[in-house]
């Protein structure tokens, strides 16, 4: 990845080693993210975002539910609503705010749950091989053979709607993901001369995995879950406007546009703010993930 320079001294490390030295590794970062203009509007659109995701209710101007029937469908920038308000008379502006901190924690937790079963079952699978490889495998290949989309929604509809269900159906999904990336890295890691030297010694399984396998997938999967974020907002977005998502009154993007498609030519802002939402979201995390892809593992780096 970063070869490294044999002198008459020694080993030098390489140019990447002495920036992490001498600015220490957190420095590096940020450093390197100061010179990457789309890294950089990405982390600052990640920033906004978790603001409001966490200090939504102190920051939205009104109760994202209450409805006042004699200022339905106000446009923007009218009588002190900045986004206008819906056909109920709420106000746009606090229910974004307030679906900000719901795409999250789906787009998060999904995220982690979904992480976990998969880097599990993927570790697995690359370093045990034999009948365990091909039965994983299989049921990955499964999973594949159905359009993500579908499958949230099939699952949804069996176990039902609501927030614990989307980030569970979601998990289920997403989970094959992980684990083919890292049975890849494994199936690659488990012929190095470091795991070979430990299995010549006697070490046990356990120990190999979790102690020097573990340990070098955290680059892969780091970069995978920040792109994946994205899409599990992306989805959530979509279950939601088809109805088996997050259910009203509960405020979240999805069924905010899916409530507004009724008045697409009458209120366009009903739509157009979720909309817009929805893409700045999922672009600032997909910037930023292709930032930290590049510096993570600099190889992949302009493929």
């Amino acid at each position: 990845m970063n070869p490294t320079t044999v002198t008459e001294t020694g080993v030098n490390p390489s140019p990447l080693r002495k920036a992490q030295k001498r600015y220490g590794k957190w420095g590096f970062y940020f450093r390197q993210l100061k010179k990457s203009p789309s890294g950089l509007a990405g982390f600052i659109i990640i920033l906004v975002v978790l603001f409001l995701g966490v200090f939504g209710s102190w920051v939205a101007p009104y109760d994202p539910n209450l409805a006042e029937f004699s200022k339905k469908l106000l446009p923007p920038m009218t009588e002190g609503h900045l986004l206008g308000t819906d056909q109920l008379g709420r106000d746009i502006f606090s229910r974004l705010i307030h679906g900000t901190s719901v795409s999250l924690i789906i787009g998060c937790c999904a995220v982690v749950v979904a992480g976990l079963v998969g880097t599990a079952l993927g570790v697995i699978a690359g370093y045990f091989r034999g009948w365990v490889d091909i039965i994983i495998m299989r049921i990955v290949d499964v999973v594949l053979s159905f359009p993500f989309i579908l499958l949230v929604l099939v699952i949804n509809a069996v176990i039902g709607t609501g927030l614990k269900n989307i980030i569970i159906s979601l998990a289920v999904a997403g989970w094959v993901v992980y684990a083919r990336v890292v049975r890849s890295e494994v199936l690659a890691l488990r012929e190095k001369e470091f795991i070979l030297s430990c299995v010549a010694t006697g070490v046990p399984r356990w120990e190999i995995i979790l102690k020097h396998i573990v340990p070098n997938l955290f680059t892969p999967i780091i970069v995978l879950s920040s792109l994946q974020i994205a899409t599990y907002i992306i989805a959530e977005a979509s279950i939601s406007f088809l109805g088996f998502g997050v259910q009203p009154p509960q405020p979240a993007w999805g069924n905010m546009l899916s409530e507004g498609k009724d008045y697409i030519f009458s209120a366009w802002w009903l739509i157009t703010f979720p909309g817009v939402a929805i893409v700045i979201t999922a672009l600032g995390v997909n910037l930023f993930g292709d930032w930290l892809r590049d510096v993570l593992d600099p190889e992949l780096k302009g493929n």
